[in-house]
């Protein structure tokens, strides 16, 4: 039954919100640009600090090495699977060199490299694809938390960690990565309404390098970009050009001092591309074409940032080879230390699970440590 058709009521009756009803925010404010933000190949480079652009310059190429490196150790057997972050390097330089060193880094699996960009030994960034531990590093040690596999189940983490931070009056911001792919899984959506219902200070940077592994964006939203999906939420979205290192930076950066002076969450999508497949497991060739991907190599972030630096004359031959000379350094250092065998215990699988294990892990635990002494006096 519907209004019209209850006793008593007219026609001309339409239920209207009550007069005090208004917006909670004006949602224009928090609207994206139509087109991404860029800052190289525009006015606005003139103004970009010189020092950052070649270190930012300096830190892409190592990471593409980095890059070309791990997955070469896939193909020996020294990686069970390393997700290349190759095309997309400038979002993952960036959002290391924006934080402040107290700040907080919750990275997706694809994000090896701004782990490396934050300062992580790029063996212990490298020992969760191994599978030697769920994770090689001391994540309070180096304020990064552990790479995450599970789709998005990092950003509601974040936003945990930024309002904990908030209530304890510590001066900190948390930067959340995710991929395209994440921006349709539940906890997105969680995280994104609790940091802004909370004003957490929180950044979320989301990579759309065009994939979820093999399905489009298009098949994913109908949104005008993922960015516009950061009004419903009642924070600012903003779009930017992901291999405009500069830009992405500055964005960025711009995002965490707001969030820092709190002003709360921001989300911000980086278009992007993935120039290498999903994983060393997926033929990307099903379902892109190889003029796609071309296209795409055009608007390389370190040709994009090359160009930059030498028609500004900050940056010559011997500098584009000495940062190459770097790189090979730090890729043979990264074979050498991965050619290694480790020494595992299988015991560990029972340490870090719980501050206090659990009768059940205790029991496992038992139950291996007979296993193995049994198979040690076989021997």
């Amino acid at each position: 039954m519907t209004v019209q058709e209850l006793p008593g009521a007219t026609a001309a009756y339409r239920p209207t919100p009550p007069p005090a009803w208004k917006p909670r925010t004006d949602p224009a404010p928090l609207l994206p640009d139509p087109e991404p933000y860029r800052v190289l190949g525009t006015d606005a480079a003139a103004g970009a600090d010189p020092e950052l652009l070649l270190r930012l310059y300096a830190e892409l190429v190592r990471g593409r090495r980095y890059n070309a490196q791990a997955t070469a150790l896939t193909k020996q057997g020294r990686l069970a699977v390393y997700p290349s972050s190759t095309g997309q390097e400038a979002c993952e330089v960036a959002a290391a060199l924006a934080l402040e060193e107290r700040d907080w880094l919750f990275p997706s699996y694809r994000d090896t490299l701004a782990a490396v960009a934050r300062g992580l030994d790029p063996v212990q960034a490298l020992t969760l694809l191994r599978g030697d531990w769920h994770t090689g590093y001391d994540p309070r040690e180096h304020r990064i938390a552990p790479l995450c596999t599970p789709l998005a189940t990092q950003l509601p983490h974040a936003v945990g960690l930024a309002h904990a931070a908030r209530l304890k009056g510590d001066d900190v911001v948390a930067l959340a990565m995710v991929g395209d792919g994440g921006t349709s899984e539940g906890d997105f959506h969680e995280a994104l309404n609790f940091a802004a219902v909370w004003q957490a200070p929180v950044v979320f940077l989301v990579q759309n390098n065009g994939f979820a592994i093999s399905v489009p964006l298009a098949k994913q939203t109908a949104a005008p970009s993922l960015a516009h999906k950061a009004v419903g939420y009642g924070m600012p979205g903003r779009l930017v050009d992901g291999n405009d290192a500069a830009a992405v930076h500055e964005v960025l950066r711009d995002a965490l001092a707001r969030a820092r002076r709190g002003g709360g969450p921001t989300l911000i999508e980086a278009v992007t591309y993935r120039i290498d497949a999903h994983t060393n497991a997926d033929d990307a060739t099903r379902y892109r074409g190889e003029s796609e991907v071309e296209a795409w190599r055009a608007h390389d972030p370190i040709r994009l940032l090359e160009r930059e630096l030498t028609e500004r004359g900050l940056l010559d031959e011997d500098g584009i080879r000495a940062a190459a000379d770097a790189s090979e350094t730090m890729a043979a250092d990264l074979r050498e230390r991965m050619n290694a065998d480790p020494v595992l215990d299988p015991m560990d699988l029972f340490a870090h699970v719980y501050a206090e294990q659990t009768s059940q892990l205790r029991e496992q635990a038992a139950q291996l440590r007979a296993e193995l002494d049994a198979e040690g006096e076989a021997r």
